[in-house]
């Protein structure tokens, strides 16, 4: 569920499978996929055995796995946002995501310093206060915030 929705070309990227396999390994288990297009998802059967599906608001650290693996990011990223996210070289950023979109990017430039957000989306007021509650998660992980 933490790669999707998903093609089964990604699948067979990102898993290192021939697409043939990716194919029938989806089709084998159609019944419990969500499909729109040629993407699917196992939300749907993710959902059925109890997981709460998305989590809210969150800082996702460089390179993390939700933004991996993809021939294209579109269904987290903007088009017009992507360079920011991913500008090339391999490099994908660190991102604010909210409902499972990149809405800005975040960095820390200083030890001491909380997250700084650098965002190209609306974000609600209370999707920004899970944002910051988030980057004093990363503090706290860090040794520098209160715990």
């Amino acid at each position: 569920t933490a790669h999707g929705p998903a093609t089964a070309a990604d699948l067979a990227h990102w898993s290192g499978l021939p697409r043939r396999d990716a194919r029938a390994g989806l089709e084998a288990i159609a019944g419990e996929l969500a499909i729109e297009g040629d993407l699917v998802s196992l939300t749907a059967r993710a959902l059925a055995d109890g997981d709460d599906g998305p989590v809210g608001p969150r800082l996702l650290g460089a390179f993390d796995p939700y933004l991996l693996g993809w021939r294209s990011r579109a269904f987290a990223v903007a088009p017009e946002h992507a360079e920011r996210v991913h500008p090339g070289g391999g490099m994908v950023r660190a991102v604010a995501a909210v409902d499972g979109g990149a809405v800005g990017t975040w960095t820390r430039k200083r030890r001491s310093g909380a997250p700084l957000l650098e965002l190209f989306a609306a974000v609600a007021p209370d999707d920004m206060a899970a944002l910051r509650a988030d980057g004093d998660d990363v503090l706290r992980f860090e040794g520098i915030g209160a715990g």
